[in-house]
């Protein structure tokens, strides 16, 4: 999943390190399970049914070509076969004149080279100006809510990283987002803004789904892979295309070319690729939902043709943060993924090519024939006929208005609220809802009607809709009963109501049970009953992977030490058969993002409690036991961190950052050798990674080598200036030296990206008046 994630300030002008700069911040404590006497069952080892595809199993679009001429014709011009690429003056709508983009700070000029290369020039006083190659582009202002187009930038460590210069086409304006630093979404660009208050400055954000960075998942682009490739010291980005290509959607197709070339393929009673008209319904919309969904990355190296469910999970986002509403509508940000709440998937058989033809990206009706466009009635009348007969007996508009058009009541555009209202960027209504304007007002929803009648109250519109419908189809139980127990004050009557609505939608019953576990369960819960125990030892028997894992780690962070609920969730993991790799997965990943948020909370003890837990589901996963030893680091158990991030480096090695928390947890320790040791072992296996030079410098300067200190430091800070701890701890070593033009210029360069940190502002004053 693309995250917003804030860079994490630690205190200015003091000890850079509690844990490595830019880390997310984890805390900690708590003791060994008491009731390890009933341990779960270790998890199966699988073996794939089919080979796994690899990179050398693409052929690329072209080689389709030949024998699906018209097809293939067909997605060269749609939004997919243009969607991204190499610069080109075809494919760039936004303006490299030379005309700049100016900051409060700082003047960026895109511009063309005479060789043509497309570049942005950024000049900031008394820096050195910085150039960017764009290497790569992505989109081209298709979206009809809000097109935009972005650019990508080749870095020295093998990245491809995002600029945060978007071009939005419909407003013809520069813009970047600043959620997690002026937390004012996506602003266009003027001189009222700083360069820093950009969330993506300096960049940041990869192509391909990295653990180490914030990244763009394998959305834009086709057969994106990143890994680190220790022998060379670099990342390795490659991809087949950044146009979305037929194996997007249909898998590997070199076998299938193969076979087709030698004459083979109408013999063979396997054609080499699964033809996608045999999938069934959930496993059309994982095609779709690979890029068109927010999603939590379970496992990482997915390419298609590999198992959707394997590698990703839906609903886990909302464990985090509240995207969806119960009834699955749009609270912050998100794609497509509504369509799971819809009536048409939950009590029909609708997926995306239903209304979207998939060559061309043009508009279908249910049985395959073409429609003029995407307000053409076709797409819902072919499954709702009854609804033309008249058309304005059900629409109450006239036929030719737009109140007439079905997508505009029940699929309206709306601004996707975390981006705000400066910039366009809407997505139609996925979940395909029943206006309501009372309730969608009171959700903080633009209600479909309001969209053409702004000048009528909620209730108004209400009561209209009233006159003409009556009593429109109540909400599914799960939803209203979510809805309801917000107006509860106690907390077992609000669970009730929410594991006691019965009714088929899944989405709901996952935001409910999501809620049960953020606001109303702790771990080893006195107050869960045994009534409500039976009622998640009911949810979790459920058949959604993701609704049942949710149930079994609510069971196991709530009453885990209790004998009887540890050996229901013993029985469950036993009878899970070929599910079993899916829901252990999701179930440890919940406990451990449930862990997280207590530690971000200043829970330490139940933190540790969630991911001794989680490591019970999954203890061959390398990331858990760093977070155990993030947490045993904030409470200052440092022999039992080290421990654990020797494990993780056992289960995986070659990580840098595993390393550099190994040597902070030893510098805590007190043991400065043995962390220099550590940090300069991560800058050895990864040369690019600003923050193992960053902590090698607070070693050094603890040691008293102020020189290699700052050699150190500095290293860091030219990797990654938007660092504002390791420029103030640069600022140090170079006061130290006596070296106050340094000092400041070190202390300036962190300000910009952390203004409100007092410290180093008193220290900055403090140098300048001695100079």
């Amino acid at each position: 999943m693309s995250g917003k994630a804030r860079r994490r300030v630690l205190p200015a002008v003091a000890v850079l390190v509690t844990v490595a700069i830019g880390a997310v911040v984890l805390r900690s404590a708590a003791q060994t399970n008491p009731d390890a006497a009933l341990p779960f069952p270790p998890p199966a080892r699988s073996v794939p049914a089919v080979a796994q595809p690899t990179f050398a199993d693409f052929a690329g679009a072209e080689a389709c070509g030949a024998c699906h001429a018209e097809q293939y014709a067909t997605w060269r011009r749609s939004t997919h076969g243009r969607a991204g690429g190499p610069p080109t003056r075809a494919r760039v709508i936004a303006p490299f004149t030379g005309a700049p983009i100016r900051f409060k700070d700082a003047v960026v000029t895109p511009s063309l080279t005479p060789r043509g290369d497309f570049i942005f020039t950024v000049a900031q006083k008394d820096r050195a100006d910085r150039v960017y190659r764009v290497d790569a582009v992505v989109g081209g202002g298709f979206m009809a809510g809000g097109g935009t187009q972005a650019f990508f930038s080749k870095f020295p460590d093998g990245t491809l990283r995002f600029l945060p210069f978007d071009y939005s086409k419909p407003l013809g304006r520069w813009f970047c987002n600043t959620l997690g630093r002026a937390d004012r979404g996506w602003l266009p660009i003027t001189p009222e803004i700083a360069l820093a208050d950009c969330s993506d400055w300096t960049p940041n954000r990869v192509l391909g789904d990295s653990d180490r960075f914030e990244n763009c998942q394998q959305c834009h682009g086709s057969q994106i892979e990143i890994a680190f490739d220790v022998p060379s010291r670099r990342y390795q980005t490659r991809f087949t295309t950044l146009a979305i290509n037929c194996e997007s959607c249909h898998g590997p197709g070199r076998r299938h070319v193969e076979l087709a070339r030698s004459g083979r393929i109408a013999t063979e009673v396997d054609i080499g690729m699964r033809a996608l008209s045999t999938l069934t319904k959930d496993e059309s919309l994982g095609v779709c939902f690979q890029c068109h969904a927010m999603k939590a990355t379970l496992r990482p190296g997915y390419l298609p043709g590999k198992r959707f469910e394997e590698h990703f999970g839906l609903k886990l986002p909302q464990v985090f943060d509240t995207l969806y509403l119960p009834d699955g509508r749009t609270r912050t940000f998100a794609y497509q993924e509504g369509h799971l709440a819809s009536d048409c998937y939950l009590n029909g058989s609708m997926t995306c090519v239903d209304c979207h033809d998939p060559h061309g990206q043009g508009y279908r009706d249910v049985r395959g024939f073409p429609l003029q466009g995407r307000f053409d009635n076709g797409q819902c009348l072919g499954c709702h006929p009854s609804k033309e007969q008249p058309l304005e007996r059900h629409t109450h508009h006239r036929p030719s208005s737009p109140g007439s058009r079905c997508v505009a009541c029940h699929m309206p555009y709306l601004q996707q609220p975390d981006v705000r209202q400066q910039i366009p960027y809407g997505r139609s209504d996925h979940t395909i809802p029943i206006p309501r304007p009372l309730y969608d007002t009171r959700e903080g929803l633009e209600n479909a009607c309001r969209q053409c009648h702004r000048d009528q109250t909620a209730e108004r519109l209400q009561s209209q809709v009233t006159t003409w419908y009556g009593e429109v189809k109540p909400q599914p139980e799960p939803v209203t009963a979510r809805f309801a127990a917000e107006r509860v004050a106690e907390s077992r009557s609000a669970i009730r109501r929410i594991l006691d609505a019965n009714g088929t939608h899944p989405m709901a019953e996952f935001v409910g049970l999501a809620d049960v576990l953020q606001r109303y369960v702790s771990p080893d819960a006195p107050e869960l009953d045994q009534a409500t125990i039976g009622r998640l030892e009911q949810r979790a028997t459920s058949t959604d992977p993701e609704i049942q894992a949710l149930a079994l780690a609510t069971l196991h962070l709530a009453r885990g030490a209790d004998p009887d609920v540890r050996r229901f969730l013993s029985d469950q993991l036993r009878a899970l058969g070929t599910r079993e790799a899916d829901v252990r997965d999701r179930w440890a990943w919940i406990l451990k993002i449930r862990g997280d948020s207590y530690l971000n909370a200043g829970d330490p003890r139940n933190a540790v409690l969630a991911y001794e837990r989680a490591n019970e589901v999954r203890p061959d996963y390398p990331s858990l036991s760093r977070a155990r030893a993030l947490a045993y680091m904030t409470l200052g158990q440092h022999d039992k961190a080290a421990e654990q991030l020797r494990r993780s480096l056992a289960l995986k090695p070659g990580q840098a950052h595993v390393m550099v928390q190994l040597g902070v947890t030893l510098m805590q320790g007190g043991d400065i050798d043995g962390a220099t040791s550590a940090f300069r072992d991560a800058t050895t296996v990864n040369p690019w990674d600003p923050i193992g030079y960053a902590n090698l410098g607070v070693a050094l300067l603890r040691r008293g080598e102020v020189r290699s200190s700052i050699e150190a430091l500095e290293k860091a800070v030219s990797l990654d200036p938007s660092l504002a701890d390791a420029n103030f701890m640069l600022a140090n070593a170079y006061a130290t030296l006596r070296q106050l033009k340094q000092a400041a210029d070190a202390l300036e360069r962190g300000l910009e990206f952390a203004p409100r940190d007092a410290a180093a502002r008193r220290m900055l004053d403090e140098i300048r008046r001695a100079r």
